[in-house]
């Protein structure tokens, strides 16, 4: 099994100042339950890249778009299309390994002074990391559902039946033009030939990832189950997103009604930097770990 583990998808960047170890120090010293909100930019250093990051992210580096839910659910080849490439973009994707900030985040846990733990991701890395009672707020691309009954497989197993099913395409794809979610660009032909099953179950309905997709929303009860723990909590720390979904800009504006002090890292611009109490431009894997908990 290969180690992924990159910088190529983490913009330019200085290294973090004494200054922003010591605010980020004690702002979290000075709290007793942080709920840390986390996204993509903490798994860029485990070679997956974001969406918006100057010069490296999916849109600057392609003028291909995410799949929406509204696509997905009117078109069979729309899902063909988007289980074609997330097949053989799977290996890659279940390969990756978390990083140091991954596993900074699991120790700060054993601290206490966490209250909880919401990441934007759907790659699993946290729970690869060892964190416990992770709230996956987009879901997650480890588990595939049907979209007309009960019915739900592991991701990897459904790749064993995937494989079974296209064992004769002969495809040689480019495994580092990875997308967020896993999969990656393919020639149309391949497409064409990519054969989907429907679920075994109810013999109708079309599988999808658990994931909440561009366009969709998130579960109520999950987006009341963050909320709950927003209120248990004294402060709100952002690591690595620019918010720009409402799903998670949402929780900025009640941590805001709540008067909670907000802190952020993100090398890029967010959607709440007017509203949060301080921000460091700081590679999160990089600061993380000179914070003592």
């Amino acid at each position: 099994m290969h180690r992924f583990s990159s910088l190529s998808f983490v913009p330019k960047h200085e290294p973090p100042t004494v200054h922003d170890v010591r605010l980020l120090q004690s702002f979290l010293n000075s709290k007793s339950q942080t709920l840390v909100l986390t996204g993509a930019g903490v798994s860029t250093e485990s070679g997956i890249p974001d969406y918006r990051s100057e010069g490296v992210g999916l849109y600057a580096r392609s003028t291909r778009r995410p799949t929406t839910i509204q696509q997905f659910v009117s078109s069979r080849y729309a899902q063909k299309s988007y289980w074609a490439r997330n097949f053989f973009g799977w290996p890659r994707f279940a390969a990756l390994h978390p990083n140091v900030a991954h596993s900074t985040i699991r120790n700060w846990e054993y601290s206490n002074k966490i209250s909880g733990l919401v990441t934007q991701n759907v790659d699993g890395l946290h729970q690869k990391a060892g964190s416990k009672d992770v709230i996956e707020l987009h879901g997650t691309g480890h588990l595939v559902i049907c979209m007309s009954c009960d019915y739900s497989i592991s991701r990897h197993l459904f790749q064993n039946i995937l494989l079974d099913l296209n064992c004769h395409l002969d495809v040689q794809p480019n495994l580092e033009d990875v997308r967020p979610d896993g999969d990656i660009d393919l020639i149309q032909e391949a497409v064409d030939k990519f054969n989907l099953p429907f679920c075994p179950k109810c013999s109708t309905g079309a599988l999808k990832p658990y994931i909440v997709f561009f366009g969709d929303n998130v579960p109520k009860d999950r987006v009341d189950k963050i909320s709950d723990v927003l209120k248990r909590s004294d402060s709100l720390l952002v690591l690595g997103s620019s918010l720009e979904t409402f799903s998670s800009y949402r929780y900025i504006l009640a941590a805001n009604q709540l008067e909670l002090p907000i802190g952020i890292i993100s090398l890029g611009p967010t959607r709440a930097d007017a509203l949060c109490s301080f921000k460091i431009k700081s590679r999160v894997g990089e600061i993380l770990p000179l914070i003592k908990l």
